[in-house]
């Protein structure tokens, strides 16, 4: 999965680091997009050169390597460089250490983008020295990086897995999802999203592991469940463009190895899910 960098670790405690030119940075445009170069499938970062003008942050260090964001998110030209989606780098590049890095930039990037001014009193935030924060001067409102939680389900019926397909986005494979809501337990929106998505009822809800996915601010949670009763399958069209039981030995996997999802369909294709 994209977090699985070992022996690599990813060091996300918060200090307070000044960069210098040669730490690595990220440049986000407005929309999103992230300034990168390549050298085949290998993905190569801006570094603080780049950066020596203008406000930087300390985003983590993977290994010993520093990563920074540059918070202006005006567009920039850089030879050899471009802009790509988050989708765009999951499917242009090697898997690795960077992709996995790039994700947790574009979470903290979306979080900084968002929270601009205090929700109480609508002055501009400033950056905390002390931890990831954002404090407002004027009434001390403190506001935390966002993460928000949801269910990756992995539904059985005998030699069959529940596999679906989103209605837009995302082409290829994959399982009930959905994020959980307010007074919710984990288990509590396992049940409700297929109930919701599929109209299948589910007992003997167990999890599986989860996953930091930055792409969408998420921490994922992968849990395997058995279908209760008939398990007809009455689909939501709304959200949905298909979901059927399929047997093991016909799963088709998602092209790379970076999801949960993906890691728990090939588990049931392969008969090791637990």
């Amino acid at each position: 999965m994209i977090q699985d960098i070992y022996p690599s670790k990813l060091h996300n405690e918060y200090t307070a680091h000044k960069i210098s030119e040669n730490d690595l940075l990220f440049i986000f445009n407005a929309q999103g997009k992230v300034l990168l170069g390549s050298r085949g499938e290998d993905i190569v970062f801006p570094t603080g050169k780049d950066a020596l003008e203008t406000q930087t942050v300390y985003l983590f260090s993977v290994d010993e390597t520093k990563y920074f964001l540059k918070l202006q998110s005006e567009e920039e030209a850089k030879e050899g460089f471009a802009y790509y989606t988050i989708r765009e780098v999951r499917d242009r590049f090697k898997e690795g250490k960077e992709i996995y890095a790039v994700f947790t930039a574009y979470h903290l990037w979306k979080w900084y983008a968002d929270n601009r001014f205090c929700g109480k009193c609508g002055e501009r935030l400033t950056l905390s020295e002390k931890e990831r924060a954002l404090v407002c001067p004027q009434c001390k409102n403190t506001i935390y990086p966002r993460i928000n939680p949801a269910v990756i389900v992995g539904v059985k019926k005998g030699d069959c897995l529940l596999l679906t397909k989103y209605k837009t986005g995302y082409g290829h494979n994959a399982l009930v999802a959905g994020f959980t809501e307010i007074g919710e337990t984990l288990e509590e929106t396992v049940a409700r999203e297929v109930m919701e998505e599929t109209g299948v009822k589910v007992k003997n809800i167990r999890y599986y592991k989860s996953q930091p996915w930055g792409m969408a601010q998420d921490i994922l949670v992968g849990y395997y469940c058995e279908a209760d009763g008939d398990a007809e399958i009455r689909m939501d069209e709304s959200e949905l463009k298909y979901a059927e039981w399929v047997k093991r030995e016909e799963i088709e996997l998602q092209p790379n190895n970076l999801s949960l999802t993906n890691e728990m369909m090939r588990r049931f294709k392969e008969g090791d899910e637990k």
